[in-house]
């Protein structure tokens, strides 16, 4: 496999029987697109949630509020809760998370292209990427995208490392 397109990680989660969902802000229902435009999407992708609206992320996702409050929507902890919160919220065993400043000003305080991306897996782990963008709009809300797609390939390769070592190793 090449390095995480969106076909791949569908490809993926049906070989495993696994789902996924995605919770995206600044996205705006992008990385969803991206998912279903893929021919037979619906084998493993549930759904998504657009909480463009810093209310919605504690509201939908359960995001904590005290955290929204001191650092704002655009955070690494506000993205790896939003991963979680999605999850839980459509029932999948993945979720992908997207929050950040697209443009054209900046927002909470951080600069236009600061991202974060996050991904939640079935054992309750997080991992998320910082990303310093440039660009337009379009831009970075593209390479966001694919930030976010990267990301969950990445944990499902080592997640599949991870099984295969256990089961190769006697444990």
């Amino acid at each position: 496999m090449s390095g995480g397109t969106a076909a791949e990680v569908l490809a993926l989660l049906e070989r495993r029987g696994q789902t996924l969902a995605v919770a995206e802000s600044l996205t705006g229902g992008l990385v969803a697109a991206e998912l279903t435009a893929v021919n037979g999407a619906s084998r493993s992708f549930r759904g998504s949630v657009t909480a463009y609206a810093t209310e919605l992320k504690r509201e939908l996702l359960g995001v904590d509020g005290g955290l929204l409050a001191e650092r704002g929507a655009v955070d690494a902890e506000v993205a790896r809760q939003m991963a979680r919160g999605v999850r839980r919220a459509l029932g999948a065993d993945w979720g992908v998370a997207t929050t950040g400043v697209a443009g054209p000003t900046p927002q909470d305080g951080q600069p236009v292209g600061t991202v974060h991306v996050a991904v939640a897996g079935p054992s309750g782990a997080t991992a998320s990427a910082a990303l310093r963008l440039e660009g337009d709009r379009a831009g970075i809300r593209g390479d966001t995208v694919r930030a976010a797609v990267k990301l969950l390939f990445s944990e499902l390769i080592a997640t599949t490392r991870a099984q295969d070592t256990e089961q190769h190793s006697g444990i």
